[in-house]
């Protein structure tokens, strides 16, 4: 028995049954575990710990929620996430992003922190737990690529602006009614700037300049644990001197010590309507940023992330969190990073993070009866601030216009739409911006290099004299039934420009895909010149995209003999086809043969006879 406690002996086992691996894929890295990484990892989940305390406070009253559910949300789904992810150094828990998605989503149906809005947060985890993990057993994780990084960026820089909107009347002690629009806030704010409670400011204010300065000048020390300190020390100066009841400085109240309470989601068939739509929109934001964390961390540590197992781990993640008191959960980004370089070696040091968080819990919640809301709202605005990656913004306005539509349109979405609908915009704007660039594919004219002796082609960037007969292109991207129109009128347009370029020579080494209607296309297109009295030729097809045209017998429409592998045998044979009498009179003289002497009514040399190999003109 002892010998299948050994890290040899069991990774052999596992080798010879790797259903077990599929089933369990700690099993994998379980064998690597020695009293090495085991000290890394407790390192590192004690830091972990301790970073997660603030931010599961400020994440929970971000969502709605009593603060002690966003130190619930770092326990069992923490776990849970780290145990079947495929990530090893990714830390799952409470997010800035997802809860104020839930805050957003479920805010105007029950009344925040109620047992009824607690409820329905609950099945909202729930349902996106269920399906995350369809999604990951579907094999469905390259889907996540879909949502470019702007839509990321633009979303996350509305949702921090929302987090400062909701924390106004906390910062500033004024009158904000609960749930109101972002422009609702600006507006009543601004009505509202002569019943400014100036203490409660000041506790805010002094913790968000204590974090800047513990974040610049002492990084040792946790940033959010040294403001929250720093400010609960100033309320409570402040209540000395002034009076509790002068100062009016409400605080968050005890936390109850202990383990996560079982709880239960509300299965009830109208609950679920209601949740439905916001937690597609959380699915895709939750796994959009556990992946890309995942694979950013493994960038730096030279590990391979399978999408599809995350998407596993963090569903199972959030179906158990929502049984263990917890919401909606991802990967966090700062945590992950922290958690890799504090020196974790296996996903152990996450789940050791979630154990030590328990035993900090037991010591500290009695403290938080004296931390003040006011503190809080200085530590949310340190965070939401922090959210918003301006260096990335400015990038993409400057770079791309197409792309500064898609992050404006997200962010104003966002702001003044809801905020789960923001998140579908972004995507459907995306995917749209990208199958417009998929639709046109570029046809790129190409001359003769005449300063090179194969006379290789090569982009006309300089708009250099071209055969007057032939004209010679270069299609990049698919041709694909959604990009037909746009190259049949490129196409089309050649002999329009100039009638006499009827023959056309088409180098397909850009070319990945051809579908049916791509391929209908082409022969639509070689029938057409073949009327005007010229041809089209195929050049460099691969054999991915050739297939089409063999299997379909679209080859033998065009003219097998119209098809060539190499560029120098198409322009042989297309040239002994081309008119001789244009030829002597044309100044161009770009192709090789263009220098044989061809006297009046001297037939035109003939090429070597042709061979074909798999259908195609070869050299």
């Amino acid at each position: 028995m002892k010998s299948w406690i050994r890290g040899d002996a069991l990774q052999e086992y596992i080798a010879c049954n790797l259903w077990l691996s599929k089933i369990f894929p700690f099993l994998r890295w379980w064998p690597s575990v020695d009293r090495r990484t085991l000290r890394g990892d407790l390192l590192a989940g004690l830091t972990g710990a301790i970073i997660v305390l603030p931010q599961g406070v400020a994440f929970a009253t971000i969502a709605g929620l009593p603060p002690q559910y966003g130190l619930y949300a770092a326990m069992v789904p923490t776990i849970l996430a780290a145990l079947f992810g495929s990530s090893r150094h990714l830390v799952s828990g409470p997010t800035t992003a997802i809860s104020i998605v839930v805050f957003a989503s479920l805010s105007p149906l029950a009344e925040p922190g109620s047992p009824e809005y607690i409820s329905m947060v609950l099945t909202l985890t729930f349902l996106v737990g269920v399906f995350q993990l369809a999604m990951g057993i579907a094999r469905m994780g390259a889907l996540v690529n879909f949502i470019s990084h702007t839509v990321v960026i633009g979303f996350t820089a509305g949702a921090a602006l929302l987090i400062m909107a909701s924390q106004m009347k906390n910062y500033f002690g004024v009158d904000i009614e609960r749930g109101a629009t972002f422009g609702d806030v600006l507006a009543t704010f601004v009505h509202e700037i002569p019943h400014i409670n100036w203490y409660v400011t000041a506790v805010a204010t002094v913790t968000l300049l204590s974090g800047i300065a513990f974040k610049r000048w002492v990084p040792k020390i946790p940033y959010l644990i040294g403001a929250m300190v720093v400010g609960s020390l100033f309320a409570l100066a402040l209540d000395r001197i002034f009076g509790p009841a002068h100062t009016d400085i409400e605080t968050v109240g005890s936390l109850p010590a202990g383990l996560p309470p079982l709880s239960l989601p509300d299965f009830s068939l109208q609950t679920i309507k209601v949740a439905f739509s916001s937690a597609l929109a959380v699915m895709i934001l939750a796994l959009t940023e556990a992946v890309s964390i995942a694979r950013s961390v493994a960038i730096k540590s030279g590990q391979r992330i399978d999408a599809n197992q995350e998407f596993i781990g963090q569903g199972l993640s959030n179906l158990g969190g929502s049984f263990f008191s917890g919401y909606a959960s991802s990967g966090s980004f700062n945590r992950s990073g922290l958690n890799f370089a504090s020196g974790a070696k296996t996903p152990l040091a996450a789940v050791f993070s979630a154990l030590f968080l328990v035993v900090i819990l037991l010591a500290v919640a009695p403290l938080a009866e004296y931390l003040p809301i006011a503190a809080m709202a200085g530590v949310l605005f340190l965070v939401a601030w922090g959210l918003i990656d301006f260096h990335h913004i400015i990038s993409i306005l400057k770079t791309s216009r197409e792309e500064s539509a898609v992050l404006l349109l997200t962010l104003f979405s966002a702001l003044f739409a809801e905020l789960e609908f923001a998140i579908f915009v972004g995507v459907i704007m995306s995917l749209m911006l990208y199958l417009n660039r998929a639709s046109k594919p570029s046809l790129t004219p190409l001359v003769p290099n005449v300063d090179d002796a194969m006379r290789q082609l090569v982009p006309n960037r300089n708009r250099a004299p071209e055969c007057p007969q032939l004209k010679l292109v270069r299609l990049d991207g698919s041709l694909f039934f959604g990009a037909v129109n746009h190259t049949q009128q490129s196409l089309q347009a050649i002999d329009e420009t100039n009638p006499k370029q009827k023959f056309v020579l088409l180098v397909g080494s850009g070319i990945n895909i051809i579908d049916v209607a791509g391929a209908e296309m082409l022969v639509h297109e070689a029938q057409r010149r073949k009327a005007l009295g010229g041809d089209l030729y195929l050049c460099r097809i691969k054999e991915a995209a050739c297939s089409t045209l063999k299997k379909g017998h679209y080859l033998d429409q065009i003219g097998r003999d119209n098809v060539f592998n190499t560029q120098s045998v198409a322009l042989r044979e297309i040239y002994s086809k081309l008119d001789s009498n244009i030829c002597r009179e044309c100044p161009v003289r770009i192709f090789k043969e263009c220098h044989i002497a061809l006297p009046s009514g001297e037939p035109r040399p003939q090429t070597a006879e042709p061979f074909h190999q798999m259908g195609v003109r070869e050299s």
